[in-house]
């Protein structure tokens, strides 16, 4: 067995147990926290989005504003999974996974919001700086230095390097098939640009990411409206297929072998947690760092990002595909969302997905650079941070002129990984979360 073969089995068989494990995590937190994801809602907008306007309010050493912290988050939530992802489960699933990726959401709403509480409550400072996330609370909160380290090192190798050289790979390709443009001098660009924006350390991402990612969400789905419009008789018949495939085989292309209800669910869940990372242990490290004044407050804002990740951006591509009937050409993949594109906006689309795949791509870049970033301050303080930045730009241009697949896998790998300390750190902390909330809703509101 060659490397490839090893690192699918890994990942068949890890991703498989993982999806369980995932789900399983946000049922239960949805118990004990009591359904925060239905019974918090109102809040959870209006604490997001009541302050983006305001001009008093900027990141700095003490932290970023909620929404900034929510924009850092979506950035690296809102990426090519959204396009490869959605188009893979609908193939894999059948258009009934659509309907187990809004399910696994809504579950997974209150594992993110554990997450976010928690890397509240332990968040530190380095150097001067706030910073947190999962090594945080599982050193300080769970008592175990071996799974703080275990998965700083996993999340730094799956989401600062190797993440990060398929992101710039997914760029560099989508930039060469639409413009011509050579792949390496694209990775160079690349690493200039981001290079620009990293230097400017935690203020100057915060920064990028409020201006960056609601244009960038606006523009995709504009996109996607403007197709359903001009396709608006299949948009019924879309969300049919999705609901009646939920819970009976539903046919493939051209009538053959069906796709079963067990397929669905599994594609649909799998998906769905890898698109949001509710559970992973990755957007906590940007709600850690959030100026709130109860750490339920930064909690109901991570609920946010899953809705527009998951239930927003991953619906609309979902949509697209079906009513463009590109899930039925034989394809997958980005490939599948970029001729449904095609199909819907003509030549246009193509240049359309290609400009889209690159905000994706490259806010996702920041994202989790911003992740790496926090986990190599745990594990060797400030020092360590500039060379950890100069080695992401280096792999950025070297992602850029790579076969991707093995790189892909590679990274889906550690990805993986990385869940299972984080998971069983939010097992251990679940009552701390509960008193969190308890606390916010019986104390804290109270006293407004």
């Amino acid at each position: 067995m060659g490397i490839q073969g090893f690192v699918d089995a890994v990942n068949d068989n890890l991703w498989f147990i993982l999806m369980f494990i995932l789900l399983g995590t946000g049922i239960y937190y949805t118990l004990r926290l009591r359904f925060p994801q239905f019974r918090q809602i109102g809040p959870a907008f209006k604490q997001a989005f009541g302050g983006m306007f305001s001009k008093d309010n900027k990141a700095d050493q003490d932290g970023m504003t909620s929404f900034q912290a929510l924009a850092t988050a979506i950035a690296a939530q809102v990426g090519t999974g959204n396009l490869a992802g959605v188009a893979t489960a609908i193939v894999s699933g059948g258009p009934g996974a659509i309907f187990w990726m809004w399910i696994s959401a809504l579950f997974g709403m209150s594992t993110i919001f554990g997450e976010a509480v928690l890397a509240q409550k332990y968040a530190d400072r380095i150097d001067g700086e706030v910073t947190g996330g999962p090594a945080y609370y599982l050193s300080k909160g769970a008592k175990s230095k071996f799974l703080a380290t275990f998965f700083a090192i996993t999340i730094i190798l799956a989401l600062g390097f190797v993440g990060n050289m398929v992101q710039s790979n997914s760029i560099a390709v989508a930039v060469n098939s639409a413009f011509g443009i050579n792949r390496l001098i694209v990775g160079i660009a690349i690493a200039v640009f981001a290079g620009l924006i990293l230097i400017g350390g935690m203020s100057r991402i915060a920064s990028f990411a409020e201006l960056v990612v609601p244009f960038m969400a606006a523009l995709y789905i504009i996109g996607a409206i403007v197709i359903m419009i001009k396709n608006a008789s299949q948009i019924g018949p879309a969300f049919r297929m999705i609901f009646l495939s939920a819970f009976s085989p539903q046919a493939l292309g051209g009538g053959i072998l069906g796709v079963s209800v067990k397929e669905a669910v599994r594609f649909g869940v799998s998906r769905g947690l890898f698109s949001n990372e509710a559970g992973m242990g990755s957007t906590p490290h940007a709600h850690a760092v959030a100026k709130v004044a109860h750490p339920a407050q930064q909690g109901l804002v991570a609920m946010v990002g899953v809705i527009i990740d998951t239930l927003v951006v991953c619906t609309f591509t979902a949509l697209v595909n079906l009513v463009t009937g590109s899930h039925e050409l034989g394809i997958t993949g980005a490939e599948m969302t970029q001729q449904a594109f095609t199909l819907g906006l003509g030549r246009a689309g193509t240049i359309f997905i290609a400009v889209s795949l690159f905000f994706f791509a490259f806010t996702t870049i920041i994202g989790w650079y911003f992740f790496g970033e926090a986990n190599i301050k745990y594990l060797f303080g400030g020092k360590g941070v500039k060379p950890y930045r100069l080695l992401v730009l280096l792999f950025l241009v070297i992602g850029s002129t790579l076969d991707a697949e093995l790189v892909w896998d590679i990274a889906d790998m550690f990805n993986g990984i990385m869940v299972l300390p984080n998971v069983i750190g939010l097992l251990i902390l679940a009552p701390q979360a509960a008193a969190i909330l308890k606390d916010y809703e019986n104390n804290f509101l109270r006293q407004k």
